[in-house]
């Protein structure tokens, strides 16, 4: 098994996770070009009852099985590590599988009750094998975390996404003369053979490890009775904490959805149309603002083994570093994403999209596009350091206020779906904020202000950079000016980065394929 450093883990991840965001935006290009707006409303409209669902399998286990297996490995304790991992699986698999079962039986009541339009029943039996595969993908994705091995976790991802891009792009186009239904249903089921040739590719990494283990004459683990009862008691008392501060985010995700949904119609908004508003802000503007998070799920994923080891080891030292340089990459990579996104919303739209009628709500969401890129690392420090009840405790804060306002703010006439936008920007700062607290409060870490303010500036002059090159260098297609007006701007940005000593030559030589540059 290859274990990676914090740092290297991170950057496998980032690369993963940059090369599967660029490849996920085929689908967000092409499927509103096949299926509209509406289509993708009633596609992103199945999504969170599945989340939650999700949440009750995935949400806590793997992190779990990261941080014990990860503390495991520091004792050199490889019997615990296998009995952790085939616990999980077994707890995993029975939670699926009884899950899929409720989610079938009660599939016609919660179409006719809960979800806010009565077309999304063909896309919402089509996602339900999903429980039990992403449930076996993600008991294998913390066991290579737990022992910071990024590798199986950034190719099944890869593939994925591949898998998804073509089936889903290929089903909906196939669907799409028997209505928009089933359109968003094939897209969904293109979803289902993305998530199964994920899971192909970590069976495979996992199968080659035990020939590996075998090979070397591994001596056999411990009877299972022996480790069996601790063992789950350690993964369900901190999967159950998490679990539930992850469930408070779907749980939200789907009353969001709701109550948008219902708020819209108060507003006098027919049901079409708040459809392909929603869809419009959960499958176009939003993927836009979590570009970024790329980056900032990389450091987390790789942040919590991370601090565990460095927790069982009583290394405070440590911990404050890996903290901030976690805060001070996603800070720095995330704030020139929020100038373009503010500064080019429109034509962002219209060429991705086109759709630059929705370019308002880009700019209106991007400003709490730094607070978003910050919080990962938070909340990963949390749980990391046995805290995920704060976590839970600021994501319910977050997610009250935001259900309220959305009902206060998205009924009004004059606002509608840009309520929402409000109501989602205030629980995205809200949440980050409480996390920076706690975490001072328990570790003592706190970010240097001057740090914020020298970012801020160069975010500024940045700006400035990218309108004016956009200006005086109009060429013949609109997009070529904008990658030359991004380019030139982002440029400007590195230098006043290095010039202002927020990142030096060591932290540029650790980017791969560039870092040979600066060593």
């Amino acid at each position: 098994m290859t274990k990676q450093s914090f740092i290297k883990g991170a950057m496998i991840l980032l690369a993963a996770g940059i090369v599967n965001r660029l490849l996920g935006f085929v689908p967000r290009i092409a499927l509103p070009r096949i299926i509209g707006a509406e289509g993708v409303g009633l596609y992103q409209l199945a999504y969170p009852f599945l989340i939650v669902l999700l949440t009750l399998i995935t949400g806590g286990i793997p992190l779990a099985i990261a941080k014990w297996i990860a503390e495991a490995e520091s004792l050199g304790d490889t019997k615990r590590v296998k009995h952790i991992f085939r616990i999980a699986m077994i707890l995993t698999i029975s939670i699926a599988v009884v899950l899929t079962i409720g989610m079938l039986l009660f599939a016609p009541f919660i179409i006719r009750h809960i979800l806010p339009d009565t077309r999304v029943y063909r896309a919402f039996l089509m996602m339900t094998p999903m429980l039990l595969i992403v449930g076996v993908s993600s008991v294998f994705r913390g066991y290579f975390q737990g022992k910071q091995n990024m590798i199986p976790s950034a190719v099944s991802q890869l593939a994925e996404t591949i898998v998804r891009i073509i089936g889903s792009l290929f089903l909906a186009y196939l669907f799409l003369p028997m209505g928009l239904e089933w359109a968003a249903a094939g897209a969904m089921l293109g979803v289902v053979a993305g998530e199964i040739g994920g899971l192909f590719v970590l069976l495979w990494k996992y199968v080659r490890e035990k020939k590996k283990a075998a090979a070397a004459n591994e001596p056999p683990s411990l009877p299972s009775s022996y480790t069996k009862p601790p063992i789950l008691r350690k993964l369900l008392g901190l999967s159950i904490p998490v679990t539930g501060s992850k469930l408070v985010g779907s749980l939200s995700y789907l009353l969001e959805s709701i109550f948008t949904a219902r708020s819209l119609a108060a507003a006098g908004i027919v049901t079409g149309v708040a459809t392909a508003q929603y869809g419009a802000l959960q499958g176009m503007i939003i993927p836009l603002l979590l570009l970024p998070t790329a980056l900032t799920y990389s450091l987390a994923v790789s942040l919590v083994p991370s601090l565990s080891e460095a927790a069982a080891r009583g290394d405070k030292a440590l911990i404050q570093k890996r903290l901030h340089q976690s805060m001070r990459i996603a800070l720095v990579s995330g704030a020139p994403f929020v100038v373009v996104m503010g500064l080019f919303a429109e034509p962002l739209c219209r060429l991705i999209y086109d759709h630059p009628e929705y370019s308002p709500m880009l700019q209106l969401l991007c400003l709490a596009g730094i607070f978003i890129y910050l919080q990962a690392p938070l909340q990963a420090a949390l749980q990391a350091l046995n805290k995920p009840g704060t976590a839970l405790m600021n994501t319910f804060i977050g997610a009250a206020v935001k259900l309220v306002l959305i009902v206060q703010l998205a009924s009004k006439p004059e606002l509608g779906i840009y309520g929402a936008i409000i109501a989602i920007s205030v629980n995205i700062v809200l949440v980050t904020i409480l996390h920076g607290i706690s975490v001072m409060r328990f570790i003592g870490f706190r970010m240097n202000v001057l740090d914020f303010l020298k970012v801020g500036v160069a975010m500024t002059i940045m700006g400035a950079a990218a309108q004016w090159t956009m200006n005086h260098f109009v060429l013949s297609t609109e997009w070529l000016s904008m990658i030359i007006a991004c380019l030139v701007s982002a440029i400007i940005y590195m230098l006043l980065m290095i010039w202002m000593r927020i990142i030096d030559r060591y932290d540029m030589a650790r980017i791969p394929w560039l870092g040979i540059w600066f060593k």
